[in-house]
């Protein structure tokens, strides 16, 4: 039962205590008050966000990169995407890593909305552009850690390889179905 003078669906933190600090991410345990009055325990991962982009070039096809995803042991299929810097503006680092990792850039950058990928536990925030107007320059500038190869697909079978669970990726599954639904 909902107790007086406390929203519905909301939950007040009354406490939070720094468990990990690392490079990318860091993470609390913080105690929240329940909309019923009881308390509850949260585990929040706090990471800076990041943005993906879909370089859509003007014959259909899109600059996707097949990277090594150490978590899983196994190479995926995304599309250029990045880390935000704290306080980075999202468009700034859709630029950055659209250059960097794919070597292209674009004379048009179009938003595509925002996604919470895991909002259970992470704060993570991934904003999506649609890149048109390629300019390929075919020179990376890869992070020191950072080993992948640029794929060309066209667009129709980037979205398939989504359909046929090829594609696990979860801001390159939205970000592709996003763009094919907005060119329909």
């Amino acid at each position: 039962m909902q107790t007086p003078n406390t929203p519905h669906l909301f939950e007040q933190q009354i406490a939070s205590e720094p468990v990990y600090d690392g490079k990318i991410l860091h993470v609390t345990r913080d105690t929240v008050r329940l909309e019923n009055g009881d308390e509850a325990t949260r585990e929040v991962i706090h990471h800076p966000g990041g943005a993906c982009v879909v370089p859509l070039t003007e014959n259909g096809t899109v600059l996707m990169v097949k990277q090594f995803r150490y978590p899983h042991a196994e190479e995926t299929l995304e599309l250029p995407a990045g880390k935000l810097e704290y306080g980075e503006n999202p468009l700034t680092c859709a630029v950055r890593e659209l250059r960097e990792e794919a070597g292209a850039s674009a004379e048009k950058l179009e938003p595509l909305g925002c996604l919470y990928p895991t909002p259970a536990y992470d704060k993570e925030v991934i904003y999506m552009y649609l890149a048109r107007q390629i300019v390929r320059s075919n020179t990376q500038d890869l992070d020191e850690d950072e080993f992948l190869d640029v794929v060309e697909l066209p667009l129709d079978e980037a979205v398939q390889m989504v359909m046929d669970d090829r594609i696990r990726d979860a801001k390159t599954q939205i970000a592709l179905l996003k763009t094919a639904l907005l060119l329909k």
